[in-house]
């Protein structure tokens, strides 16, 4: 028993390294991906904004659609294959990123990108078949400050890079970061892979009836979805809006920079103790607080005046998204057979996705009805719509203390 405990601890220190150079080598080449777009070519402003448009959207579509069919293959071949899988694949296609002068051929690679991601949701999958059950909760809380940290630091790190060196050296050096966490997760990670066999399928019929609560499912997806929708639609208008608030005043890039970290930095404290209070006071009871808080926490954020006030309510959201997006893996880890954490895990990053599409797509439709305060009013009443589908559809979140008690019985 000591032995097991040691060696999901170890997969724990392992994936958190994993998923935190994973999450910074995304975030840091990312928001320069639109200065490079602009490097392929003399482009118009329409041009480039439909270049740059299309360079961002491919990879989330790709992700959207292949994420199922690579959490599949994991249930039957082994996360940690798809762990390797990612971490190469990923290390290749944005390393070759830097040497590319044409936009066709960048457009190809971020098509491929998506084809190669997968590293966090395959780690949380990893994690939630390795580490006991009563324990699931703080671990996979744990890893979340993982990519949530790396997330943060990637885009200072990536300003720095691209401003003493290049954007196309930026590539490069996240290229070669991937390729230690695929070194890593090669040497250091251990999984007791049980694959799953063809024979329940066939008998069981389609994937949702080999669920006990199919509804549960259905509604923690969408819910994935609508959370990072929420999330999505406020990254485009950010800085536009803390420009607004400082009058054109300042250094508005500099205060842009730290307001767009701050949820950043409350998840990272955040999420570890609240995957606690889940293990020991029950997960639905977080889930409810995290809907409950972000609701609370984004309507008075299209109707302040103080470039101080919207920061100490974008540091609250933090807190938020330290409840929810780990909570919601928890629950699916719980819910979810163990041949079947893979393909669940990866379903969960495509509504992810999705969530990601929609999230732009709606954040810029809505900004320019309603202004800028009217994407924080939309994103309120998203969560509260989505609050009230979970509150029906999931009965155990309309009496989390009984679900506790329940629990304990257990």
């Amino acid at each position: 028993m000591k032995g097991a405990l040691e060696g999901w601890r170890r997969n724990l220190a392992v994936l958190w390294l994993g998923t935190f150079i994973a999450g910074m080598g995304f975030s840091e080449v990312m928001p320069f991906l639109s200065l490079y777009v602009g490097q392929m070519g003399d482009f118009s402003k329409g041009e480039l904004t439909i270049y740059s448009g299309i360079t961002y959207a491919v990879t989330f579509f790709v992700v959207a659609v292949v994420s199922p069919l690579w959490g599949k293959l994991a249930d039957r071949r082994s996360r940690k294959l798809m762990l390797l899988r990612s971490s190469l694949g990923m290390a290749i296609v944005i390393g070759l990123m830097g040497f590319v002068h044409n936009i066709w051929i960048l457009i190809l690679l971020c098509f491929l990108q998506g084809l190669c991601a997968g590293y966090i949701p395959n780690a949380s999958a990893l994690i939630a078949t390795e580490t006991p059950k009563e324990s699931s909760g703080t671990a996979i809380g744990i890893l979340t400050t993982g990519y949530v940290s790396g997330n943060l630091i990637g885009p200072i790190l990536g300003g720095i890079l691209a401003q003493v060196f290049s954007i196309r050296l930026t590539f490069i050096i996240t290229g070669v970061l991937l390729l230690i966490v695929f070194v890593l997760s090669l040497t250091l990670v251990h999984e007791n892979f049980k694959p799953a066999t063809d024979a329940p399928v066939k008998h069981q019929g389609s994937l949702l009836s080999q669920f006990k609560n199919p509804t549960l499912i259905i509604t923690l997806l969408v819910s994935t979805m609508i959370i990072q929708m929420g999330n999505n639609s406020i990254t485009p208008i950010i800085s536009l809006y803390v420009k607004e608030l400082m009058h054109n005043v300042g250094p508005i890039t500099v205060v842009a920079g730290i307001i767009a970290a701050l949820p950043g930095i409350s998840t990272l404290l955040s999420a570890p103790r609240l995957g606690q209070l889940g293990d020991s006071r029950g997960t639905d009871r977080i889930l409810v607080f995290g809907f409950v808080f972000a609701i609370l926490m984004y309507f008075p954020q299209g109707f302040v005046s103080s470039i101080w006030t919207l920061g100490l309510l974008r540091f609250m959201i933090g807190i938020s998204d330290g409840a929810l997006f780990p909570t919601v893996q928890t629950l699916l880890s719980k819910n979810t057979p163990q041949a079947l954490t893979g393909t669940i895990f990866s379903w969960n990053q495509s509504f992810q996705a999705m969530g990601s599409m929609l999230g732009s797509l709606l954040g810029g439709l809505v900004s320019n009805w309603f202004n800028y305060n009217g994407v924080f009013i939309f994103t309120a009443l998203s969560l509260l719509l989505n609050f009230i589908v979970v509150l029906i559809f999931i009965p155990s979140m309309r009496h989390p203390l009984a679900r506790k008690n329940q629990k304990m019985r257990v």
